[in-house]
């Protein structure tokens, strides 16, 4: 069995997940998964669970937060 590293619950079915960065956790479940590893908007601090919008080394959870903090000239939908 294995601990989870963001509840401490000590569980059989626990699973490792590997970022592209190398960062990896072990988990007992995806909802302690995505608290531990799921990047932070860098205007609001929601968790960024899609794909997000990344502005230069930053990512943010939508076009309005990434306006709101760099400027950029981004919209959510195309022809807008």
């Amino acid at each position: 069995m294995a601990t989870c590293d963001m509840c401490g619950n000590d569980y059989a079915r626990a699973f490792t997940i590997t970022r592209a960065d190398g960062a990896s956790g072990v988990y007992d479940s995806f909802e302690c998964a995505t608290h531990a590893m799921a990047p932070r908007c860098g205007h609001c601090g929601c968790m960024v669970l899609g794909h997000g919008v990344d502005v230069d080394d930053e990512t943010f959870c939508c076009s309005h937060c990434a306006r709101q903090s760099t400027g950029a000239d981004i919209t959510d939908s195309v022809g807008v």
